[in-house]
């Protein structure tokens, strides 16, 4: 692990100091956003206080406007709406929000998420079942910028296709009415996820459908839900709904919203960060999907009754339970043929009867385990379909890109993807994509951890950390602010959890004679056979506040040791 402060400049402009005591914030948190960039006032005060406001106008994205424009006509003109979806969080919320739209608006649509086994995006079967229920327009969400079969075969179907979708766009697009794809534009639209390309067409929708004006700031939950769960970067337009999202996701009044939270442990007056979404909420949302059919989990998120929302949170955190457990046991198998085969310059693992709903949680677990890209795949119909997750170096996308030759289909972007190919062409595959990275990008990755500062304990007062708060939500593009620690002493140190997969220290930092607890997650198999007491260490953490019978003490939460003297 190597470890590296950003932007160490020890004297910064006078300016840039006037700027922050202008806008009321501490040098610390000045210093954090001008290491991401940020020293101009108004693009400071707009990233702490991400106002709707500040959202780029529909307009500059014409296509959206047209695509909103032709849909209500043909609605108002008899034609039957399907909406289709994917089966994780950002295509259930896709599918929840547009659904809900056209409810509110009294307009009855169908929905379609396909089944795990019936694998991602639009199929043949699906779509003639919606020809034989009466079906005209499928509108895709989260899925579809790459299925020129799928879509030729709508087509010969009479069924008219407009694509929103948010993944990367394949040098061939299929044939649809609109596709409406973020990417294949140049705006601050960009980064959206498929729940934001939703979101926004339901606001174009709102502009031309008949009848009352929703007050569509409603659904910012299932915006906030589906991006931070999507892992998305949080760049401008992200930030702003995210931000947004979490006010409104805190306070919803949507019963699947509040039951799925009763069942999570979420207190109902907490306020909300991305960690909340992404280890407490997604997880539960994702779990059906990932077992069995996401069909439960849009249940909840459209269900009117609070009690039978109640009984399918019930639900969700049973399978859920499920999930863990199979996804554990994966794990340790997928983690002994990695410890095989390593230092490769990536991982492809393969066994025939691994669950496919979870391979992809397996494969960033991998990747955090032994930072190389992975591929973890399973045995479907004849077919090996899997799931590959990336590290920042590496662009996992073009990699399989330069495979092409040997996968029947495959799709996603930099760090995540999907793919598919013949049972014969695994061996060709595993060698070809260890060779194009050893050749692209070289044969050994170190992780590099970047600090914003270094900070005694006597700077860690609960009034600060609150302050770092305002950073929320964290995610790629605007990740938690790590800070490095002077050299600590160690007065105690105590292994807990199962198996003792956690490890709590006492420091001591003698520059300002002050002790604090600080805790290292999972990874107390790496530590097992250490006693740091009476030992000086040197360790990356974020400050966290700890309310314990309404008494706030600060802790640490450490992500690493970096130096043990």
């Amino acid at each position: 692990m190597k470890w590296q402060l950003k932007n160490n400049t020890k004297v910064l402009p006078q300016s840039l100091i006037s700027v922050w005591k202008q806008i009321g914030i501490s040098p610390i948190l000045g210093k954090i956003l001008y290491n991401r960039g940020l020293s101009n006032k108004q693009d400071i005060e707009i990233f702490l206080n991400p106002s709707l406001k500040h959202l780029p106008p529909l307009e500059v994205w014409p296509e959206l406007l047209d695509a909103a424009k032709y849909l209500s006509q043909k609605i108002s003109k008899g034609a039957k709406l399907a909406i289709w979806g994917d089966y994780d969080v950002d295509g259930i919320t896709s599918t929840a929000l547009l659904t809900d739209f056209f409810r509110q608006k009294n307009i009855s649509v169908l929905t379609y998420i396909p089944s795990r086994s019936e694998g991602y995006g639009l199929n043949e079967p699906g779509l003639k079942k919606l020809q034989e229920q009466g079906i005209n327009i499928v509108l895709t969400v989260d899925c579809g910028i790459s299925q020129c079969q799928e879509a030729a075969f709508a087509k010969s179907c009479n069924l008219e296709l407009i694509i929103t979708d948010h993944h990367t766009p394949p040098a061939q697009l299929p044939e649809a009415k609109f596709i409406l794809n973020p990417k294949l534009i140049n705006s601050a639209y960009t980064d959206l996820a498929g729940v934001g390309v939703a979101f926004l067409f339901a606001a174009a929708l709102n502009r031309f459908l008949p009848g009352p004006k929703l007050d569509i700031r409603y659904y910012l939950d299932l915006v906030a839900l589906g991006t931070i769960a999507d892992v998305v970067e949080l760049s401008w337009v992200n930030r702003i709904l995210t931000k947004n999202g979490l006010l409104v996701l805190a306070n919803s009044q949507r019963p699947g919203i509040i039951a799925l939270k009763e069942k999570s442990g979420l207190s109902e007056k907490k306020k909300l960060g991305s960690g909340d979404i992404g280890f407490i909420l997604g997880p539960r949302l994702n779990a059906c999907g990932r077992l069995k059919t996401a069909n439960p989990a849009l249940r909840l998120l459209l269900e009117t009754d609070i009690n039978e929302a109640r009984k399918i949170a019930n639900e969700l955190e049973s399978l859920n339970t499920q999930r863990r457990q199979v996804e554990e046991e994966i794990l340790k198998q997928a983690c002994l043929q990695a410890k095989n085969i390593y230092p490769t310059p990536g991982l492809v693992l393969f066994a025939p009867n691994w669950h496919e709903g979870v391979i992809g949680i397996v494969a960033s677990k991998i990747v955090q385990e032994f930072y190389r890209p992975c591929i973890i795949l399973t045995e479907d119909n004849g077919f090996l379909k899997g799931s590959g997750r990336s590290i920042p170096e590496i662009d996992l996308y073009a990699i399989l890109n330069k495979t092409a030759h040997l996968l029947e289909s495959f799709g996603g972007h930099k760090m995540a993807a999907g793919l598919k190919l013949k049972k014969e062409n695994f061996p060709s595959f595993q060698k070809q994509f260890q060779e194009i990275i050893s050749q692209t990008y070289g044969d050994k990755f170190t992780p590099t951890i970047y600090l914003d500062a270094l900070i005694n304990f006597n700077a860690l007062t609960p009034s600060l950390i609150k302050e770092l708060e305002m950073l929320q939500p964290f995610g790629p593009g605007n990740p938690r602010p790590l800070f490095l620690s002077p050299l600590l002493e160690v007065k105690a140190q105590n292994f807990f959890g199962m198996d003792d997969s956690h490890i709590s220290f006492y420091l001591k930092d003698t520059s300002s004679n002050l002790n604090l607890e600080g805790k290292i997650w999972h990874q107390g198999h790496k530590y097992k056979n250490i006693n740091f007491i009476n030992k000086k260490v040197r360790l990356a953490f974020s400050p966290r506040l700890n309310n314990y019978r309404d008494l706030l003490s600060v802790t640490l939460q450490i992500e690493e040791i970096l130096e043990v003297q």
